[in-house]
């Protein structure tokens, strides 16, 4: 039988263990993903989105480890693996783009390298062949005279030809899932919906699963069926976009929604969430929301973390006094 959700992460612990301390960076991350859906994880920089990706992939640079948690790809626990499984993994069944794509190619290489050596790495095929099937790539990405772009380098690129170039990479081999590491947070207006569109289509035509990745509440409105909400390395709040966006229930979540303009109401005052984010090295027991928090009351402080709870049909929200829905 073959599962609903392509994603499951449960519990996962990612800390990185320094001579000042433990930075617990993921403090039970738990998300899912359906299988041909698109899932957002958002939240404010530094909240753990990217580092979420790392540990899926089981890439945390050092001296970060994984410490807990189970992460199901098609049933399958990804943490349980040997590293040479997982090499079969990245790249042909799990892809990443990375957030900056001129950072994420190597400068000194030129395209058609690059998407080339992804090939390679899992396809029994030439370095000529590979270079040849590389233009056939940037060709489906919608990337113009791809005889050409496989000959230039990565400072020749703009940004948005940078972006496609690397989804491109990611999407070489047909993988069944892609993580859209902010994507579009290096491009103009114009460029960044065209990338959008771009993404939206490829789930249509190919029927892949996206993991998105931003900060951006424009972006995970137009993209994203669900969305996780991300705080200090823990999931505060999962549901489907709509109902996110109209009835946040996690105090945080509320403000994030208060904090987005809107065109039909262009003298509403916008909300600030006061207060910064806990340190990672030095988190509460309690929910890590708590010193910022508008809402809370006696149980928050005197309990250790809310875990997840469902509080209407398909809305999970880690919180003791969550927001009341208003119709």
């Amino acid at each position: 039988m073959v599962p609903e959700h392509i994603l499951e992460v449960e519990d996962l612990h990612t800390h990185f263990f320094t001579k000042e301390g433990v930075l617990k960076a993921l403090n039970g991350v738990t998300l899912r993903l359906r299988r041909g859906g698109v899932l957002g994880l958002l939240g404010e920089s530094g909240a753990g989105k990217s580092l979420t990706a790392l540990s899926i992939l089981r890439i945390v640079p050092y001296p970060g480890k994984i410490v807990q948690g189970k992460v199901l790809f098609e049933g399958r626990d990804l943490l349980d693996l040997e590293e040479t499984q997982m090499r079969a993994i990245r790249g042909r069944e799990i892809s990443l783009v990375f957030q900056d794509p001129v950072a994420g190619l190597n400068p000194m290489l030129d395209v058609g390298s690059q998407v080339g050596e992804v090939l390679q790495e899992h396809l029994a095929i030439s370095r000529r062949d590979a270079r040849e099937e590389a233009k056939v790539v940037l060709t489906r990405v919608g990337l113009p005279n791809p005889t050409q772009l496989v000959d230039m380098y990565p400072f020749q690129l703009s940004g948005g030809m940078a972006q496609r170039v690397m989804i491109g990479m990611a999407l070489a081999l047909n993988p069944k899932l892609i993580i859209a590491d902010e994507p579009t947070a290096a491009l103009d207006v114009t460029i960044q919906a065209q990338i959008l569109e771009f993404l939206k289509r490829l789930r249509r035509e190919r029927g892949m699963s996206i993991l998105l990745i931003s900060h951006d509440l424009g972006v995970m409105a137009s993209m994203a069926e669900e969305v996780a909400v991300i705080y200090a390395g823990t999931v505060i709040e999962l549901a489907d976009t709509r109902t996110l966006y109209r009835y946040p229930a996690h105090p945080y979540s509320w403000g994030l929604m208060q904090s987005l303009p809107q065109a039909d109401l262009p003298r509403r005052r916008l909300h600030t969430i006061a207060g910064i984010p806990p340190s990672l090295m030095e988190l509460p027991d309690q929910c890590p929301f708590l010193p910022r928090c508008h809402k809370a009351v006696s149980l928050c402080r005197t309990e250790s973390r809310p875990p997840l709870q469902e509080v209407s049909p398909g809305q999970w929200v880690a919180c003791y006094n969550p927001m009341v829905r208003v119709d």
